[in-house]
């Protein structure tokens, strides 16, 4: 499954997620600006504070996406037609 960390202010994460589910691609949506758990979390994958993180299955990840590499990876993992 696929984690998107991210904040309903971002408008990345937004862009991302509808990215997501014009695709028709499952994914968990964990909002970091109310859990400080998540944020750290976040930042300990990426390294820094920015979001989205988009975690893959495959544990590999994107930090603020754009939608071509984005669709590229879910194609590479075979998650979209």
């Amino acid at each position: 499954m696929i984690q998107i960390y991210g904040a309903e202010w971002c408008g990345d994460c937004r862009r991302s997620k509808r990215l997501l589910d014009r695709l028709g691609v499952a994914y968990d949506y964990l909002e970091v600006d109310k859990d400080d758990g998540l944020r750290d979390t976040a930042v300990g994958i990426a390294g820094r504070q920015s979001i989205p993180v988009v975690v893959f299955p495959d544990g590999t990840f994107a930090v603020e996406p754009s939608d071509p590499d984005l669709t590229a990876k879910l194609q590479e993992l075979g998650l979209t037609a």
